[in-house]
């Protein structure tokens, strides 16, 4: 049990808290419906001159046994800490959150940001430890299902 009373501040907070602000910025410039390409250049000049350092499509090798199996693109990655994968969809759903942990899987970055600008925007911060290749996400997560899936 937890005797101070300091809160509990996420790895790099600072930065996704950042990010977060840029990203309801663009969505409200922008709005909704336009292809997620679009999203990701506006993300990137409103990063880079909020002073952040981004990076672009970033190759990632997935390994699996000592080879590579695969290579994935991050969409963004800002200040080389916090990994941003970004949708335009009616709500996120289950696969975007076990995608984006295996992006953080075959990455030594431990924060990812799972951005939606979709009808209404919507983001989670999911946090993977190194230390304990663990995920854990800062945010409890509910998914509902799609119309025409499940009750």
């Amino acid at each position: 049990m937890r005797t101070d009373q300091r809160p509990i501040v996420a790895k790099h907070h600072d930065v996704s808290e950042r990010v977060i602000g840029v990203f309801y910025d663009v969505y409200n410039e922008l709005g909704f419906g336009f292809l997620e390409s679009v999203y990701r250049e506006a993300m990137r000049l409103a990063l880079a001159q909020a002073g952040l350092r981004v990076s672009v499509e970033v190759p990632i090798n997935v390994s699996f046994r000592g080879a590579v199996i695969g290579v994935f693109r991050a969409d963004l990655i800002v200040n080389d800490v916090v990994l941003l994968e970004l949708k335009t969809c009616d709500g996120l759903i289950q696969q975007h959150e076990a995608q984006t942990l295996n992006y953080l899987r075959a990455t030594n970055i431990e924060v990812a940001l799972l951005m939606n600008f979709g009808p209404e925007p919507k983001f989670r911060r999911m946090l993977l430890d190194n230390n304990k290749q663990k995920s854990v996400p800062s945010v409890p997560i509910r998914v509902k299902p799609l119309a025409g899936e499940g009750n």
